[in-house]
This record gives structure tokens, C-alpha cells and sequence, in this order.
């Protein structure tokens, strides 16, 4: 049987079938090639092409015998979000129901959600619990829950099961030092850092002096890449063993602020470089901190690489490699 992983092309996508493909899965992949590359799967079967094309994945799900499916197609931008809700509408929500829709028609009955912190909004208590209140504070968020929701209704109505996976920074690089994180335009923060410590950028710009916090810059749990590929592999198998649809946190239980990360980067390539303090976005809650002991308990999930130093090493090693990302070579 295959795994069909939607975005595979992307940078949680890549190192997720790098993981799958570790572990002697089939793997097929749909991706748009929008924001993701190529040269970032270390195997697998290509289909290029848009979630929205529905020819194309009823085409998919006949060519191949595919029992479940790992979802990361989607636009992730918060800023843009708040700018082009339609975009984020149409590709996020519009897309899955198209994907869902297939799965119902091909007889597939397992799904494994890439979803995000940013379901909560503005936390009411931190670490965050998947039982505490979801209200998001962008578009970016608020598609996401959209989508839970329709999985929850597709599961009720016509059993399709599915597992939700809330995460928080995803950040790293693959230890073989083969893949990485090269998004256009780059909007996260490590990968941003490091451009500035490799003279891509003049300064790092911090968006928010003036937060509730102990230094007044946003804190955010920062999860290494390779440890949320682990997850969805360990839901899909969850999924497999006959277990009901469930969401979970995954992140590190631990926050670091926007100047702390830049420290540390700092420290590690033992480069320093200007830093811009600039007024607060939109739609960015103050502190995001996950509390991921329901994955560990039920999936047996343990993050074993996001270590921050570590996490800013390996990706760190990756973009002194791949300066211009996958156009590097």
C-alpha cells in the first residue's frame, strides 16, 4: 500500500517523505511546485499538479493503491493571509474539500492533517492543551480550523478518519544534510536569521519590541523538522491500527523569544549582525508554547532532535551548503 502525501514537495513535506521512504514506505506525492522543489524529495512518484484539479486526483487514486494520506497542501503565509483572504480560502479550505471528496470516491478512508498553533489565537494559558479554546487571530488560522471541521464532519458522516496535527515552529534541517528549508519569499524566522549571518540580508528585523514578555519579542516552541516527520508517521499508523480521529499538539513544551533565537544563532555561527526592531503585525499572538504529552502518551511520539542549538545547527549546515537553497546546485 502507498501514502500520498499532498505538498511533498514542500519543507515539512520533503523531510516527511524522507522519513517515509526511511521506513520502506510506497510513497506518492501531489504538489503544485508553488513553493516547493524537486530537488527536495529524496524519492517517491511526482504528480505535478493543484489539489483542485480533480481529474488529476482521480487519476492519482486509480494508478495507485494508496491507504491513507498525509495533507500539507496549502498556503502558510500569516502576513499574506490578512491580505489575500480569497487565496487562502480557495486554496487551504476549497482544496481540501476537493482532496476529501476524492478520498470518499477512491475508498480511502485515513488522513493525517498538517494544522497549526495558530487554531488557538491568542492562548487563554500557556503550555497549550488540544481541549483548550480555538478562536485565530488570522485567516491563515482561521482556514486551518475550517478544514479540522470538515474532517470532523466527513469522519461522522461518511467515515473517513483522520488526525490532526497541531504544530508550532518547525525549523531544522535533514541530517543528511540533503534537504532543508528554502521557502520564496522566506518568511520564518531562523531560516531569516541566517541569511543575515550569511550577508544575504543587511539585518534581521524583529516585528514587535513591546509584547507582554520578559524582552518584549514574541515567544514561539520551535520543533525540529525531522521530529514532526516522526509524528506523521507514527499517526498514519495510529490511523492504520483502527484508532478514532483525534488532534495533537506537537511542539518542544518549551518557548524561546525572538531574541533569544537570535542570540543563540549568534553563538552557534559565531557571526553577529544588525537587528531592526520594527512595529507588530498583524495577527501575531504574543506567546505560543505547545504541551505535547497527549502525542506522547497516545502515539508514543518523543522529540528527539529540537534541542535549540541543535535545531539551529542542522539548518545552520544546510544553508552554509546551499546558500541559494535548491538553485544552490
Amino acid at each position: 500500500m502507498a501514502i500520498l502525501v499532498t505538498g511533498g514537495a514542500g519543507y515539512i513535506g520533503s523531510h516527511t517523505v524522507a522519513e517515509l521512504l526511511a521506513r520502506g514506505e510506497e510513497v506518492v506525492v501531489i504538489d503544485n511546485l508553488q513553493s516547493g522543489h524537486k530537488k527536495s524529495l529524496l524519492g517517491g512518484k511526482l504528480y505535478e499538479g493543484d489539489l483542485r484539479d480533480k481529474e488529476l486526483l482521480t487519476k492519482v487514486f486509480s494508478e495507485n493503491p494508496i491507504d491513507a494520506v498525509i495533507h500539507f497542501a496549502a498556503n502558510s503565509l500569516v502576513g499574506e493571509s490578512m491580505q489575500k483572504p480569497v487565496k487562502y480560502y480557495d486554496n487551504n479550505v476549497y482544496g481540501t474539500l476537493c482532496l476529501l471528496e476524492a478520498m470518499e470516491q477512491a475508498g480511502v478512508r485515513r488522513i493525517v492533517f498538517s494544522s497549526t498553533a495558530a487554531t488557538y489565537g491568542e492562548p487563554e494559558k500557556v503550555p497549550i492543551l488540544e481541549t483548550d479554546r480555538t478562536e485565530p487571530t488570522n485567516v491563515y488560522g482561521e482556514t486551518k480550523l475550517t478544514m479540522e471541521r470538515m474532517m470532523k464532519w466527513f469522519d461522522q458522516v461518511l467515515g473517513i478518519k483522520y488526525v490532526s496535527l497541531r504544530y508550532f515552529n518547525a525549523a531544522g534541517a535533514h541530517e543528511s544534510g540533503k534537504i532543508g528549508e528554502d521557502h520564496r519569499p522566506e518568511s520564518h524566522l531562523i531560516p531569516l536569521i541566517l541569511q543575515t549571518a550569511l550577508g544575504q540580508r543587511k539585518e534581521i528585523a524583529v516585528f514587535g519590541g513591546d509584547y507582554p514578555t520578559p524582552d518584549g519579542t514574541c515567544i514561539r516552541d520551535y520543533i525540529h523538522v525531522s521530529d514532526l516527520a516522526d509524528a506523521h508517521y507514527l499517526a498514519v499508523q495510529y490511523l492504520r491500527n483502527g484508532s478514532d480521529s483525534n488532534i495533537f499538539n506537537l511542539g518542544n513544551g518549551q518557548g524561546f523569544s525572538v531574541q533569544e533565537v537570535i542570540a543563540k544563532v549568534k553563538a552557534v555561527t559565531g557571526v553577529d549582525f544588525p537587528v531592526a526592531v520594527h512595529p507588530r503585525r498583524a495577527g501575531d499572538p504574543a506567546v505560543l508554547v505547545a504541551s505535547s504529552e497527549k502525542a506522547q502518551s497516545v502515539l508514543g511520539w518523543k522529540p528527539g532532535r529540537s534541542q535549540l542549538d541543535h535545531i539551529i545547527q542542522s539548518a545552520w549546515d544546510w544553508h552554509r551548503a546551499n546558500p541559494q537553497g535548491y538553485d544552490t546546485k
